[in-house]
């Protein structure tokens, strides 16, 4: 059972899809019905809203008109699940979330559990890097997103969650080839170095925090949290890396600091939309309960 108007239904099923036969096969009708339903709704509102391409994007207009459906969604699912008989009938709950991977890949995971087995809820997870998570609430792609971005997006709310401890690290033989004169702007601009994607300013913070020099040091992209201190391990580069998955190659003795005493923290905030929802308090108590016990204090 749904309360959206079949239009508004398919309009977000397209963007959820990233197609319109996507669309169809979710909601049991043919792309033809999807695209006279998209058309209409356009016309209704005297606006292009989706981007016909591949994958289907929205339109500044349709970003705009996302953002108050998605929000219509999950009151919808609060509204139905308070009607319901019995549990049997209530549908769960699906709320999209942005996060880092870094925070995907120590602390958060589990508060997603611990709300799914209590609560039921479902996730759609998006991972964006915390400088760049906040696009996607404003594009209304997600509910609630960690971010580096502690003034909040119009509309949202902020609550601090901690800090995030990045060190400089890479494999002992590695620090003995490329930094046996110490840390400085001839051995950062020669030794390759570890990046998580063309988002990832982390190593670039901390090498201007060494020197001012312009570098252009020989680079890697390795899009995967684990993969990337594995990497680093294995010697193929220094990286920026959080503490919380350092402890055992530290004890192993696979990884090290290149700059003793030398770190980034990066303050994160969990910033969700205002509105009056059981289900996004829960989230935020989940987040903030979590982050507590994964994260340094985000206090002074």
């Amino acid at each position: 059972m749904s309360l959206l108007n079949p239009q508004l239904a398919a309009f977000v099923a397209v963007l959820d899809e990233g197609s319109f036969d996507g669309a169809a096969r979710r909601l049991s009708l043919t792309p033809s019905a999807i695209s006279q339903r998209i058309k209409a709704l356009e016309d209704r509102l005297g606006q292009v809203l989706v981007l016909r391409q591949s994958p289907s994007r929205a339109t500044p207009a349709g970003e705009r008109l996302l953002r108050s459906v998605q929000q219509m969604r999950l009151l919808e699912t609060e509204t139905l699940g308070e009607f319901a008989v019995g549990p049997a009938h209530a549908a769960p709950a699906t709320v999209a979330i942005a996060v880092n991977a870094d925070s995907l890949a120590t602390w958060f995971l589990g508060a997603l559990a611990g709300l799914h087995q209590r609560d039921g809820l479902l996730f759609d997870v998006r991972v964006e890097d915390q400088d760049h998570s906040t696009g996607l609430l404003r594009d209304g792609s997600v509910l609630g997103a960690v971010t580096a971005e502690a003034h909040p997006v119009q509309g949202c709310s902020v609550k601090k969650l901690g800090v995030m401890r990045y060190l400089p690290i890479a494999a002992p033989a590695f620090v003995a080839r490329h930094f046996a004169d110490g840390v400085n702007a001839a051995s950062l601009g020669t030794a390759p170095l570890l990046v998580f994607n063309r988002k990832d300013a982390l190593q670039w913070r901390f090498m201007r925090s060494v020197t001012r020099a312009k570098l252009a040091p020989p680079m890697h992209y390795l899009p995967s949290s684990t993969a990337f201190v594995e990497g680093a391990a294995l010697g193929l580069g220094w990286a920026m890396a959080p503490e919380a998955m350092l402890e055992q190659p530290f004890a192993r003795d696979e990884l090290q600091p290149i700059a003793p005493g030398r770190w980034l923290d990066v303050p994160l905030y969990w910033q969700h939309w205002a509105i009056r929802s059981t289900i996004l308090a829960k989230v935020t108590d989940a987040l903030l309960q979590a982050a507590r016990q994964g994260l340094r204090d985000a206090r002074p």
